[in-house]
């Protein structure tokens, strides 16, 4: 029998996002501070995984209490060990403070960004440690699992499934019940379940999170699958840039089997089933689960065509069911309390939570979950704290990379499916990224549609040719070269991609350029017929100064410029050279007395 635990634990977030900042030392500093103060028997010194709010790291909680400590450093760690754990007074200088009224808060549970979520994909994140099966098994974990394989069929198991509603939390939405019952009912002996964690968007991290805070989660998933279409075998597909959730994979591995919640008669029934991390290539492609078997297979990431579908031939030509990794995540939750419970939260066509990141121009960013059909407003300027000084906000862009920017007066849009499909927008790799009224949506558009088009696999001409004609139109666009009929050429082969690629990355490939079309057309309309950036980003059609009257020589704009072009003596207004001038922005963006002009470059034919 284990000893019972200290009364105070004192959790230190050890993610890849606070690990960069040095947690690690800061767990080691409190360590050696306890032991020196005589309470290691009264005080547990542990770490977790992501709690999601990466942007406040490094995050150290004490428990029971709930006290939350942000951007905390190893130097802080004496102070807390000898005010807060041995003197009983919390440090309130490392308190969060909140981004308006800068008042210091104390826990955890009244934090902005997190009193209104409702974690059921993150339950455990932030909690747990990733290393110890033990706290999963104590918050209930592998319960529906046991539930499963000793009282239910496999048929039960997928109905259970569809009474929820689960949709593939991949981006598609794709009812999950579906491909399980299909894969389920497949002849043979031999199949494959595959937990999909190839996260390659940029801006996306919420897949990394969940696999390094909370692996058993994900494994009693896959589990779960494998028992109900009757694999025997599965895969956690990681991309290999994902060390540290790799390494945390495999450790939960090795205890799961330990436990005989994998191997050979699982909890003593007739279900045998093995699970292996697998370090895919990392290609934005791979995430698309035809070009994710490929890689498994040995062969380059490249999509096939369907039918037939994974679900009757996948991987090595056997029946293969493939899941997003946070649909795994539902699955045991919903085993253990039931379909019903789970179809009770979140929007009646999409129901559940998401699991959003928010970046960009934000007061919170970090990962955040909400009930499905949580309108965007209140991601943006709830849980995100809104835009950062006193800036509007122009567009939000949902779904990743290949997702659509949608304007501020579309952010009651409920997040969902298929509200975000009426918008014109997806919920894709569920990435949210806020745009404030300095962002050029040609500019935001060139950037996103480069990016897709940089990483198609190029089987098919649609996505490989026509996502570059699409960059080059708007390369002309953003250059003040092109003309007005351009953007009918564009938003033409726009159409053309969508409806003629072989997979969702090239179909999805060009919804950036088109929202930016539909919403935004007038900054379109400005660059090719006006020969101006709005917007003052877009190089060639801009050009900075320096205002006199109000620079006050603080020389912040000299140290950020990368080739020298302002100079001044400190305290008098500085000068800015056109000759070596690149128009990076940077002193547009450090100067704190709008000093710096941007100024459009009308440029006559």
């Amino acid at each position: 029998m284990s000893a019972p635990r200290p009364e105070i634990r004192i959790l230190v977030c050890e993610s890849t996002a606070c690990a960069s900042s040095r947690s690690a030392e800061i767990r080691s500093a409190l360590e050696a501070a306890v032991a020196r103060l005589n309470l290691v028997d009264m005080v547990e010194v542990g770490f977790t995984g992501c709690h999601g709010f990466c942007q406040k790291g490094p995050i150290v909680v004490v428990e029971p209490e709930g006290i939350f400590y942000c951007q905390v450093k190893p130097g802080d760690a004496t102070e807390i060990a000898e005010a807060h754990l041995a003197g009983g007074e919390p440090v309130k200088r490392l308190f969060y403070r909140h981004p308006v009224t800068k008042e210091a808060v104390p826990r955890y549970a009244d934090i902005v960004f997190y009193k209104n979520q409702r974690r059921l994909i993150l339950r455990n994140c932030g909690i747990v440690n990733p290393e110890r099966i033990e706290d999963y098994e104590e918050r209930g974990g592998y319960e529906g699992l046991r539930k499963a394989v000793t009282s239910m069929t496999a048929e039960q198991v997928v109905e259970e499934i569809k009474r929820s509603g689960l949709r593939g939390r991949g981006g598609a939405g794709f009812p999950t019940w579906f491909k399980w019952d299909l894969c389920r009912r497949q002849p043979g002996d031999e199949k494959y379940v595959i937990c999909n964690a190839n996260e390659s968007a940029p801006g996306a991290f919420m897949d990394r999170s969940l696999l390094e805070a909370d692996p058993h989660s994900v494994i009693e998933g896959l589990g779960l699958l494998g028992y109900a279409v009757g694999a025997s075998r599965g895969f956690i597909y990681c991309r290999a840039e994902y060390s540290l959730a790799a390494r945390w994979a495999q450790t939960a591995l090795g205890q799961a089997y330990q436990k005989s919640y994998l191997g050979s008669r699982i909890l003593g029934s007739g279900f045998s089933f093995d699970v292996e991390v697998f370090h895919g290539g990392g290609t934005f492609v791979s995430g698309e689960e035809t070009a994710l078997l490929s890689s498994l297979e040995g062969s380059r990431s490249m999509p096939r065509s369907r039918p037939p579908f994974p679900a009757v031939r996948g991987l090595w030509g056997k029946p293969t069911v493939v899941d997003n990794i946070k649909t795994l995540a539902c699955v045991p939750p919903i085993i253990a309390r039931g379909g019903n419970w789970f179809a009770s939260i979140g929007a009646a066509k999409s129901p559940g939570t998401a699991v959003v990141s928010l970046t960009g121009k934000i007061v919170n960013s970090g990962v955040a979950e909400v009930p499905m059909g949580t309108p965007l407003s209140t991601l943006i300027y709830e849980i995100g704290g809104g835009i950062p000084n006193k800036k509007s906000l122009k567009a939000v862009q949902t779904g990743g990379p290949s997702g659509g920017f949608l304007p501020g007066g579309k952010i009651e849009t409920p997040l969902d499916f298929d509200s975000l499909q009426e918008a014109g927008s997806i919920m894709g790799s569920s990435g949210i990224m806020v745009m404030d009224e300095d962002t050029c949506m040609v500019d935001a558009a060139r950037t996103f549609l480069s990016f897709v088009q940089s990483e198609s696999c190029g089987k098919c001409v649609a996505c490989r040719v026509g996502t570059r004609h699409m960059v080059g139109l708007l390369d002309k666009v953003a250059s003040g070269k092109a003309a007005e009929e351009d953007l009918g050429k564009l938003e033409r082969l726009g159409h053309i991609v969508r409806n003629s690629s072989l997979c969702g990355l090239g179909q999805t490939a060009p919804i950036p350029a088109l929202t930016a079309l539909k919403y935004f057309r007038s900054e379109f309309i400005a660059h090719v017929v006006d020969k101006r950036c709005p917007a003052a980003v877009c190089r060639e059609l801009v050009t900075f100064r320096i205002i006199p009257g109000r620079c006050t020589g603080c020389q912040m704009c000299v140290k950020v410029c990368p080739t020298k072009a302002i100079s001044g003596p400190r305290s008098q207004p500085h000068n800015l050279d056109q000759g070596k001038c690149i128009k990076c922005r940077s002193c547009y963006e450090v100067c704190k007395f709008d000093a710096v002009a941007g100024e459009a470059i009308i440029i006559v034919s």
